[in-house]
């Protein structure tokens, strides 16, 4: 199990796919606000003028020494939903995100987002 507290030492860490490949490098991570766990991050790729962050589920997450592996494939990651550096993700777009993955999408028991970023 993903720790909250452990978060936050993967930031600017390596994410690379479960053949190792690299998909870019890990910006930040967004718990789920019904459980306050590790639900999903956002990698940052694209050229150094043109960066983006692409959505990324962390269910079975695994941190090496300099990565953090997710169990998508690189081609899939690629294709996720995406936002700028200086933007956040839309209450609207989340169900996209888990759509783009096959999960399941449920928004917080009172309505609210189901994502928040730490």
């Amino acid at each position: 199990m993903i720790h909250a507290a452990d978060v936050r030492e993967w930031r600017d860490l390596a994410v690379v796919d479960a053949e190792a490949h690299k998909i870019g490098v890990l910006e930040a991570v967004y718990v789920d606000t019904t459980t306050d766990e590790p639900a999903m991050a956002t990698v940052r790729t694209g050229l150094p003028t043109r960066h983006r962050l692409l959505f990324v589920p962390l269910d079975d997450a695994i941190v090496g020494p300099g990565y953090v592996k997710v169990t998508y494939a690189k081609v899939l990651v690629k294709t996720a939903p995406s936002i700028g550096t200086d933007d956040v993700l839309p209450a609207e777009d989340e169900e996209a995100v888990f759509k783009h993955y096959g999960l399941p999408y449920e928004p917080g028991t009172a309505g609210e987002r189901k994502l928040a970023r730490r």
